[in-house]
């Protein structure tokens, strides 16, 4: 990335951002530290040579630097390792977006903590200022905090308690009480029935699925198959102004892909939407990040 690009984000208080992407794989500045995620040792090692000359353009260069192998198959998984810099340091810091903490964990598993390639759709959430939020799939609540800093309730979904706990970590790092804040460990497809029972309405969704999981019960869910599923139950929760962000990082559902799906259950529902695509921050190239679509029902 431009040095003039990330001295722009610098400057408006974000210190998490891809600073080179390619075929084989990306770097991810993450505070003072980076991380290479790479297919292959040649590229880890272009990538690291990639760094040290972008290092000497822009004036900056990382205290550690940690790598995570791109295996072929999710169940080969494995969390970053430390390639340089001092082991003593601690593996959870803090970096920021806007002005805004999140918890990096590299000991939490093969994620560290933040979707970089959602900062235009947390902005989004945040300049919309909704006033109930549902956040499925909600990993570490990433949204629910930009949600609570604009005065929101959220309700914070995710099958891992663990993730949640640090969601909950995110809010206090941001000073934020948890009161006026729910999180439920629980198979969303299955929650949303339950809340539309109990006539919960929300003003903005985060759907950002997995592209594959199985749910606690062990029922299998593949993104392409059950997208409609999900968004129809989530229709049943919408108040009738509500923006919805449909996210995904399924390779045959590109944003077009989602729109087309996405009419099809607001015709379904017999509910008038509008489609905004914010498209990827300027650190992601095209072929690069979720595919994301904004449905706003009117």
């Amino acid at each position: 990335m431009a040095a003039e690009s990330c001295q722009a984000l610098e400057e408006a208080g974000t210190n998490a951002f891809r600073l080179a992407s390619g075929s084989e794989g990306w770097v991810e500045r993450l505070g003072g530290d980076v991380l290479i995620s790479y297919k292959s040792e040649a590229a880890l090692e272009e990538l690291l040579s990639g760094l040290t000359r972008q290092g000497e353009k822009i004036g900056w260069m990382p205290g550690r630097i940690f790598t995570r192998f791109l295996p072929l198959k999710n169940a080969e998984r494995i969390p970053a390792v430390l390639h340089s810099g001092d082991a003593s340091l601690p593996l959870t810091w803090v970096v920021t977006e806007a002005g805004v903490c999140y918890e990096i964990d590299m000991a939490a598993g093969y994620s560290h903590g933040l979707f970089l390639d959602q900062r235009l759709n947390r902005a989004k959430l945040r300049a919309l200022q909704p006033r109930r939020v549902l956040n499925t799939f909600a990993y570490t609540c990433s949204f629910s905090v930009v949600a609570a800093l604009a005065g929101a309730e959220t309700l914070s979904v995710d099958l891992s308690r663990k993730s949640l706990d640090r969601g909950r970590r995110n809010l206090r790092r941001n000073a934020l009480d948890e009161s006026g804040h729910r999180f439920l460990a629980e198979d969303a497809l299955e929650l949303l029935p339950r809340l539309d029972a109990v006539n919960e309405r929300f003003d903005a969704i985060i759907l950002d699925p997995p592209t594959f999981s199985r749910g606690a019960n062990g029922r299998r869910w593949q993104v392409e198959d059950h997208f409609e599923d999900l968004l129809n139950a989530a229709l049943e929760v919408a108040m009738p102004s509500c923006a919805i962000l449909l996210s995904t990082n399924c390779k045959a559902l590109d944003p077009g892909a989602l729109e087309r799906r996405a009419r099809a259950c607001a015709k379904g529902k017999r509910r008038a939407a509008t489609y905004l695509q914010l498209g990827l921050p300027v650190d992601f190239p095209p072929g690069h990040g979720s595919s994301t679509l904004w449905m706003m029902l009117r």
